[in-house]
């Protein structure tokens, strides 16, 4: 593998983050026509997803990284109805997966990789799991993983809820970080943010008790309803003092939160310790 000539182009912080917003513009028009949508149509989940799915092409390095590197990154997953759906009974044996039991550490839109890959080359010994919908940012995350080495990584193609309570064992997780998720920050679109009560009590099931739950957006409104949540969940108790958590430092500085940054926007972070009710 280490003899492929092509590499996927490195995008500049300005144009990847632009390309972030006009993503968040097309899932906000995208979301529009699935309220319109006729209300006979099938229905293969009980609740909205976070996501709004669309077909992205991908470039030929990420089609080669795709074939290529996925038997080894790609955790296989038994469906449900949906194409990003995990069926229940199916966890996967972690030790099998990574060849040891060691520290897991999960994150929920993982986008590009940019966060996971740099996470996980810099701590060998935890183990990490990359979810994500899109697969040409899976694509993306495997071609950096594998241009880094990094071998203690894994990325699953799942909506995130189905992943933590299907896929993953109970308590099995150490961390699980969601940064910057769509804040669907239309007032009808609200109900498909991905942190509300029902997460709370997923996330909860998958973290192990004393772990830790992270995250972090640039949407003050959004930021106040993951408090408000995670306050009300009895499986979670702030790790912080005062109104927000500090800058989690191993998070790095991606191109989307330096957008928001320079527009503004105040990062907003948060930390929980899973408790037992």
């Amino acid at each position: 593998m280490s003899g492929r000539k092509r590499a996927l182009s490195r995008e500049s912080p300005e144009s990847v983050a632009s390309a972030a917003e006009k993503r968040r513009m097309m899932a906000s028009h995208a979301a529009d026509s699935l309220d319109d949508m006729d209300a006979a149509a099938p229905v293969f989940r009980d609740k909205p997803v976070s996501f709004v799915r669309r077909s992205g092409r991908m470039s030929e390095a990420q089609d080669r990284a795709w074939a290529e590197l996925s038997p080894f990154y790609l955790l296989p997953v038994e469906r449900a109805a949906a194409a990003t759906s995990v069926r229940a009974g199916t966890a996967v044996d972690l030790e099998q997966v990574y060849g040891r039991r060691g520290r897991l550490v999960v994150e929920i839109g993982s986008g590009q990789g940019h966060q996971i890959v740099s996470a996980a080359a810099a701590d060998p010994d935890t183990d990490f799991l990359a979810v994500e919908v899109f697969t040409a940012g899976l694509a993306r995350t495997m071609l950096d993983a594998d241009r880094e080495g990094v071998k203690n990584l894994r990325l699953v193609e799942a909506n995130a809820p189905e992943a933590l309570e299907h896929l993953l064992p109970a308590a099995s997780v150490d961390e699980l970080w969601v940064f910057f998720p769509d804040p669907w920050h239309k007032n009808k679109h609200t109900k498909r943010r991905l942190v509300a009560p029902d997460f709370a009590r997923i996330a909860a099931l998958a973290l192990r008790p004393g772990g830790t739950l992270r995250l972090a957006t640039d949407w003050q409104d959004y930021a106040d309803q993951m408090r408000d949540v995670l306050d009300d969940a009895p499986g979670f108790e702030r790790a912080f003092a005062g109104e927000w958590a500090d800058r989690f430092e191993g998070r790095v500085l991606t191109a989307f939160e330096r957008k928001g940054l320079r527009v503004g926007r105040d990062i907003r972070d948060l930390t929980y310790t899973r408790v037992s009710p």
